[in-house]
């Protein structure tokens, strides 16, 4: 008697493990329990529900929240940013209008256009916002989009009177490079289209200029003139250079008669084109062999 009944004993108590073995290692279904956190016990199944208990309370709770909230998983709703608008166009090829001649007397005002403002998008206008569109690192549509007229405000002014009437171009001053602020230095800017003559900081004559294309780029960085020609003609490509201060390479500021004729529809070869004879030819007399020549954006 006293076996069986220490028999019976056994496996009662091994009984009694098990199933508290089978507690402490099950989980909700799907449910992921927190790295480090002791694990909770399950809760009674729905073929035989515990009522009552706290286990059972504790799940009747959390299905009641759907799946996915920030309740059930804990954590704070985050918001989603919202798309950039896309860009609309306001002007393009056949637009007339007042808003026309403004963008016409803003692009004059940072070289991008050379005729009167007429209020006529045409062939002009989409080249040059063209242009001005592909320099920004923008798509070079020809069509003035919120983007791009966006872009032109922030670079340029109000036009006045005078320049909406071409009688006038208030472009802005190019900000100089402190390389350019000692010695005598030709200072070339790249964004304003302008070359300074600069001597000991101070800007002495300032002219339009304009610069080779992608393919045959103007270099950028510090030079000195070495060596001036006054009638000048290119042995490569057999046109005439007056005014020529070679900086870098076959590279040289000169007179283009070209520049002067089409403005900034064309191109050079990577020399830095002037437009003003005039200009030009008193800047070739000031400078001096060792001079310094400043090419920057």
């Amino acid at each position: 008697m006293r076996r069986n009944q220490r028999t019976t004993l056994i496996a009662r108590t091994l009984a009694a493990t098990a199933v508290i073995a089978v507690a402490v290692g099950c989980g909700p279904q799907g449910g992921t329990a927190d790295a480090g956190a002791p694990a909770t016990p399950a809760a009674p199944s729905a073929s035989t529900p515990a009522k009552g208990t706290p286990a059972a309370s504790a799940s009747a709770a959390t299905d009641d929240k759907p799946s996915g909230s920030p309740a059930a998983s804990g954590a704070p709703a985050t918001k989603t940013a919202k798309p950039a608008p896309p860009a609309k166009v306001l002007m393009s090829n056949g637009s007339k209008g007042a808003q026309v001649k403004e963008l016409q007397a803003r692009l004059a005002q940072i070289g991008w256009f050379d005729d009167t403002p007429t209020g006529t998008y045409g062939a002009a206008t989409t080249a040059a916002v063209k242009g001005f569109q592909g320099k920004r690192g923008l798509p070079a549509t020809g069509a003035t989009d919120t983007v791009t007229w966006d872009k032109l405000l922030g670079m340029t002014t109000r036009p006045t009177a005078d320049e909406l009437a071409g009688r006038a171009v208030n472009k802005p001053t190019a900000k100089l490079d402190p390389r350019c602020m000692t010695g005598r230095t030709i200072c070339i800017n790249k964004t304003s289209r302008t070359l300074s003559w600069v001597v000991d900081g101070k800007v002495q004559s300032t002219m339009d200029v304009r610069f080779g294309s992608q393919y045959t780029p103007t270099r950028e960085g510090v030079f000195k003139v070495f060596e001036k020609s006054r009638d000048h003609v290119s042995t490569i490509y057999h046109t005439a250079m007056p005014f020529a201060m070679f900086f870098s390479g076959g590279q040289a500021v000169h007179y283009s008669s070209d520049f002067a004729a089409r403005g900034y529809n064309g191109a050079s070869h990577g020399c830095v084109n002037v437009r003003d004879k005039a200009k030009v030819s008193a800047l070739f007399d000031q400078v001096h062999i060792g001079d310094k020549v400043v090419v920057s954006w």
